[in-house]
This record gives C-alpha cells, structure tokens and sequence, in this order.
C-alpha cells in the first residue's frame, strides 16, 4: 500500500468515530502476533501534560543511548508526527507497509476498528519490527478502554494531572474520569502520578491497592529546590527520587512544565529500578534538549508569536498562568478557535486576564465552534472581539494590529495549532 492509501484507509475509519473497547484492536493485533508483548513500554494517561512529559522522557531515553519509540497525538503537521523512532518520524514507506497488515489483520472482524485502533496496531507492529526499545506511548482518550492499554505490563504507568474533559466519554466528575485514567494501572507493576487532589487521590490509591501496584506521588518525592522563570523556559535544581540535579534547564514555558518534568524524570528513575538504566547527566541534558511544537512554543519577532494548544479551561488556565510569569507587564492579542464540543465559556474565563483583545476564528475541523458564537460568548465575558473566520488570516491581522511590544498568542486546539505553525515558522523561523 502507498502512503498516500493508507492514509485514505485510515481516515476511512473516521466513519466509525470513536467507539472505546479493546475487542477491536486484541483482534487485530493477535492476528499480527501480538508485537506489543515484545515491547518495554512507558505508559502515559492524564488529561493535560501527558504529550509533554512523554516528549520529556523520550528526549531523556535518547540521550542515554536508547532507540525508543514514541507514540502521541494528535499530529500538528503531518501524520508521521504520531510515530517516532530515536527521534525520527516513521518513513511514509513504512506507513503504508504495516497499513496494509493492520488491514489484512482487521479483514473479518465483527466489527470495523477506528482510526485511533489501526494506527495504534500499526504503531505496536512497526516498534515491534523495528526493535524500538523502550516505547512512551500516549494514551489517546481516557485509559481503561482506550486502544494502547492492550499494553499488560508496563514498566511504569504515569497520571499526569487530571481534570474535565471529554466528559461525554468519561464521566462528569473528577472520580469518574480519574478511574478511567487509572484503567492503565497493572498488577504489580508502579504508577507514578501527578499531584492530586482527595478524590482523585481516592480512586487512584484504590486502584493501585486493588492490583498490588506500587503507587508514587510526584509532589512527595520529587522537587524543584528552586526554578527561575525566563523568556525560554526554567533554570533551577531538581531533587529526584535517586539524586539531585543541578543547572538543569527546560525549554518549555509554563509553571505546569515543571509538574511535568518532575513525572518525566520520575518515570525514567522507576524505569531504572526496572531494569532500564537512565544516568544522571542523561537526564539533565535530555531535559534540556526537550523540544514540543506547539505548546506554548515561541516565535521571535515583533511583536513575538506563540503557538499553544490549549483545548480545556486547564489548559488555558496553565496558559494563562505562563504568560503572567514568563512575560509580566506584556499586552496580550488573542487568536482563538474552539471545537464546539469543548468548554469554551470555561476557557474564556481562564483567559480573561490574559488582555481584552481577541480574534475569534475557526478550527480547521468539522467540528468547530463558529467563530461568531465565540465572539459571542467572549463579548459577554468584556473582550474586544473582531471575527476573521479563515484561520491564516485572523493570525495575520493580530500580528499586523498589534504593538511591537504586544504578545500575539494563537490557542484553542491543537488542529488550529497545526493549521497555523507553517505560518509561524515563516514569521519567526523553526523555534
């Protein structure tokens, strides 16, 4: 199959949209021989957080001399985005290969699987082929019955934090979606979570006890001993579970990526108690060479650009809180697009104090809320809104209405992320 094909078949699948269960995919992949009982896994479930720590821990692996596969979504750019080896993306040729046997593999099945099930069998089969080692591998949606928990023993399952989203799918409280995150938990094997609150912590305490697996809380066994916030990112020293690091640097802005570089560095000292030796100064320059396109990623220029995928009121929350500590004083202009299936009252709360001005845009995606009912929702709320439906344009006018001095920050979903970075790359070169 060629890869333009396989792409064809996969986005076929879209048809059957998103139906959680693990029938599907164990059916195809015992058909494939089960390649993902020949992988060590990192596996990463959470709400927010989860694709950065798990670029963390991937950049950390390389660096200590590991081939590992990294398995996230969505892409921003391109499909191959979603499949990396030692930190290259799969080749198109190697899509349409393991396309083709995902297919031969569902051929009969009772039921068609999704998208999301074939791309993560032909995840499982290349890793498996290419003899990655070890894979951090994302979940996509929840944890119990998502596709990538076929997955029996992990050699460490983190919980990155956890709040609303997707409620239609998991539940409508914190201990609902808290126990569909805990589905990855495996007997005996550890779990390491982000900071929780009681009735998180509740259902996670319970289902670590219920399988016997050993439970660690970041915030109790990890620190940062101090962290200075600058325009690229965070200095400081962490305290670790085995040492301490000092002079570490992270590219990454935001308060909340500190949280995430205390699981990422967690993880990769379980791994090692595991079997996967990770040493001291791996993890200090893995950290600093950490690179996650489109979260909070910046642009140089003047005005400068940042590109943040910010999708739940969590996230534009930790947004929010970033801008205020890594560019205090600065006027913000928005460039904003929700799908209609999030909370975009609540994500326009989390930015009010981010600055008055805003451009409402679509999502490049079906499911888009119209920009005019955006501004609708944000003129109640005291922003000066314009409408510019066309995502390119509406970047273009914030960057030309805004002061030299001014922050212009685009957010809302990763799909208008993606659809806006070849733009950002133009104005402000590769970041």
């Amino acid at each position: 199959m060629q890869y333009e094909q396989a792409l064809d078949w996969l986005e076929g699948l879209n048809r059957f949209g998103i139906r959680l269960g693990l029938e599907r995919v164990r059916a195809m992949l015992s058909r494939m021989g089960d390649p993902q009982r020949r992988l060590r896994v990192l596996h990463v479930a959470g709400t927010n957080g989860k694709g950065s720590t798990c670029a963390m821990l991937d950049s950390i692996l390389r660096t200590a001399g590991y081939r590992p596969g990294l398995y996230t979504s969505p892409y921003l750019e391109r499909f191959t985005e979603r499949i990396r080896l030692a930190g290259e993306e799969i080749p198109p040729s190697q899509v349409g290969r393991w396309a083709e046997r995902v297919r031969e593999a569902a051929a009969g099945l009772a039921e068609s699987p999704t998208e999301f099930e074939a791309v993560t069998a032909l995840a499982f089969a290349y890793y498996a082929w290419a003899e990655a080692d070890p894979v951090v591998l994302e979940v996509g949606l929840g944890g119990r019955h998502d596709a990538t928990n076929v997955v029996e023993s992990p050699l460490v399952s983190v919980i990155c934090s956890i709040g609303l989203d997707h409620q239609d799918r998991l539940g409508d409280t914190l201990a609902a979606i808290a126990g569909e995150k805990a589905g990855i938990i495996k007997p005996g094997r550890p779990v390491l979570s982000a900071p929780a609150g009681p009735e998180v912590r509740r259902v996670l305490e319970a289902a670590a006890h219920s399988a016997g697996a050993p439970l660690h809380f970041a915030a109790q066994e990890l620190a940062w001993r101090e962290a200075r916030p600058t325009d690229r990112g965070w200095q400081g020293t962490l305290q670790g579970r085995r040492g301490i690091y000092r002079g570490v640097t992270l590219p990454l802005l935001g308060r909340h990526q500190l949280e995430n570089a205390m699981l990422a560095v967690g993880a990769a000292e379980l791994a090692m108690e595991e079997g996967l030796p990770v040493g001291e100064d791996a993890v200090r320059r893995g950290l600093a060479a950490v690179r996650w396109p489109g979260r909070l990623e910046l642009f140089p220029g003047r005005p400068e650009l940042i590109l943040d995928g910010a999708h739940n009121p969590a996230g534009a929350a930790a947004m929010a809180a970033a801008l205020r500590e890594h560019f205090p004083g600065r006027r913000v202009r928005l460039v904003l697009g929700v799908l209609a299936d999030k909370d975009a009252p609540g994500i326009l709360d989390a930015l009010a104090e981010a600055g008055p001005q805003l451009v409402c845009t679509r999502v490049p995606n079906p499911r888009t809320l119209p920009p005019e009912e955006l501004a609708a929702l944000a003129r109640a709320r005291g922003f000066v809104t314009v409408v510019e439906p066309e995502p390119a344009a509406a970047l273009e006018r914030a960057l030309a209405e805004a002061d030299p001095e001014e922050l212009v920050v685009a957010a809302g979903s990763l799909y208008l992320v993606g659809a806006l970075r070849a733009a950002a790359v133009r104005y402000g070169g590769e970041a």
